[in-house]
């Protein structure tokens, strides 16, 4: 690994420790009087700064008394558009160092308020407060207080702070090196660590920070495993090792996943070479291990579907499995929003909801339900309605769930409007839903059975520098992706794409040959306006959705 892939040790990293003596406590009304400050790395001291600073204002006598610091002294120093120049760089903040200070907002706040008055721009720069560390090594028996003089004096510091910057900047040197002396033991190694070190995370969470230092640092999935390295979590990550290095922080809030963290022992890396790659592994293996603490994308496979049946007088029905000929949407985020489908269906279509298979000639003395007698149904089981008469609901059905949403959008739009005119507010709340459900699935049907059906198509898109990211799609299954550098013709890489990637026989299921989260990954990244198709059928199946289809509504999905 790199140095970039392993964080930045605390033994490399470039410490610049300042103290500001100051007119008052507010940067808005008062002015810097001095300013000290100490560059360390690895333990070593690099340089000093330390000036006087003249406040352009008499220093007030309590200040004076505190400090020692008199206007003669300040008689001939230096204004502050001359030191924060100066200080910047020294300290040279933006390039890496790290700024430290006890109690760090006072004293970043008078530096930050002195640049806004200079039209400096503030440097984007990492900001350690020794008193937050404190906070959490050092104990109330150690220490009644966290005051710099109280820490020196407990980690018996080599200067003793007398409320002059360079002094106290030299104090804190060594309160922040006993602090971070006191860390090591708790996980605290990269400058990472330290970033989050004063966050209430518990101690036997942050020790075990150390399971991501093997990680790699580039796009990939990662896997919590447990003690019998059963599969906990599964993720993905443009930087898999950052990722993982912030379930040991405050950053996760989440009281599942730090449940999880407390458990695992072992985290596990799969690289890939791109972001899209990462994602669909990550399906895949949520789908394989089916792991306690993942919410979304588990058992793909129990998704339910509605389709029409197969008999003389077809009705709409729920199953789990529907083959590339059936006429059916889906699949369903839960089995409610299904049954929330086939109700808005049913608001549009007079079809049969009875679940008896009905002979192609009525029985005698067949008795029609309530559905008949308010018009809601043609009545079929009592010879009322023949079979090529059904036929023609059953076709518009057909036709509805294949490539036009319109009658059912029409239909409970008119349903809603009614209840609205009678103040039936919650009855249309209800309707609504049930139009949701049914676009939902009805667009992500119309949006992936192209995808579903296509049995290989190659798309390319730009990479970030300048090279080529090359996708190999086959029903609706990412059977292969590479990077192409900047200047190489990526043609034969293409060839070798298709002649290597993975072999998918043609699916037996209407949801082709992955789950439709991940062909709705494809799908996305395909539409991309970015993204170039290099190879595909068009005459067998043409990437396009329905005129009429249930895209041309735009509804959130749920789930």
């Amino acid at each position: 690994m790199g140095l970039d892939e392993l964080g930045t040790p605390l033994s490399q990293t470039t410490f610049v420790v300042v103290d500001l003596e100051t007119t008052g406590g507010s940067p808005t009304s008062s002015e810097i009087t001095e300013i000290g400050a100490v560059k360390v790395r690895g333990g070593e001291v690099l340089g000093e700064f330390q000036t006087l600073v003249d406040p352009g204002s008499p220093v007030p006598p309590m200040i004076t008394v505190l400090t020692g610091i008199t206007d003669a002294m300040l008689v001939g120093a230096p204004r502050i558009g001359e030191v924060l120049p100066a200080f910047f760089e020294f300290a040279q903040l933006g390039a890496g160092t790290v700024l430290v200070a006890h109690n760090a907002p006072f004293d970043v706040g008078f530096l930050r308020a002195a640049a806004d008055r200079m039209s400096l721009p503030w440097p984007r720069v990492q900001v350690v407060d020794t008193v937050k560390l404190a906070r959490r090594v050092v104990t109330r028996d150690e220490a009644p207080n966290n005051k710099l003089g109280t820490l020196a004096a407990l980690f018996g510091a080599t200067v003793t702070p007398d409320h002059r910057a360079l002094h106290d900047a030299r104090a804190t040197v060594d309160v922040l090196h006993a602090l971070l002396a006191r860390m090591g033991p708790l996980g605290v190694t990269h400058l990472e660590d330290l970033v989050t070190a004063s966050d209430p995370v518990p101690h036997q969470r942050r020790r075990k920070s150390h399971l991501a230092e093997h990680l790699p640092g580039g796009p990939g999935v990662y896997q919590f495993l447990g003690p019998r390295r059963e599969v906990l979590y599964v993720g993905t990550a443009v930087d898999i090792r950052r990722r993982v290095r912030s379930y040991f922080t405050a950053a996760e809030k989440r009281r599942r996943i730090g449940e999880m963290v407390d458990l695992a022992e072992e985290v596990r890396a799969v690289p890939c070479t791109t972001a899209l790659e990462a994602s669909v592994r990550e399906l895949r293996l949520i789908a394989e291990h089916d792991p306690p603490y993942n919410r979304r994308s588990r058992r793909p496979e129990r998704r339910p579907w509605v389709r029409l049946t197969d008999e003389a007088f077809p009705r709409l029905t729920i199953v789990r499995q529907v083959t590339p000929d059936d006429d059916a949407i889906g699949p369903f985020s839960s089995r409610r929003a299904a049954e929330e489908c086939v109700e808005a269906i049913q608001e549009a279509f007079a079809l049969r909801r009875c679940t008896p298979r009905l002979p192609r000639l009525a029985r005698a003395g067949a008795s029609a339900c309530v559905l008949a007698e308010i018009g809601r149904c043609g009545a079929p089981c009592t010879g009322a309605q023949d079979v090529p008469s059904y036929a023609v609901v059953a076709g518009a059905v057909r036709a509805c769930l294949r490539e036009d949403a319109e009658p059912v959008v029409a239909a409970v739009h008119a349903r809603i409007a009614t209840l609205a005119v009678q103040e039936r507010f919650e009855e249309a709340a209800v309707q609504r839903d049930r139009l949701r459900s049914f676009l939902v699935a009805a667009r992500r049907t119309q949006r992936l059975r192209p995808l579903w059906r296509c049995p290989e198509l190659v798309a390319a898109r730009r990479a970030a520098d300048g090279g080529w990211e090359l996708v190999l799609a086959r029903y609706g299954r990412l059977a292969g992706t590479c990077l192409v550098p900047r200047g190489v013709d990526p043609m034969p890489a293409v060839e070798a794409l298709v002649a290597t990637g993975e072999v998918v026989a043609a699916p037996t299921t209407a949801m082709g040959a992955a789950s439709s989260e991940e062909t709705e990954l494809l799908a996305d990244w395909i539409e991309d306006p970015a993204t170039r198709l290099v190879r595909w059928d068009e005459s067998d199946t043409p990437l396009a959705c329905p005129v009429r289809g249930a895209a041309r509504h735009a509804v959130p999905a749920r789930g």
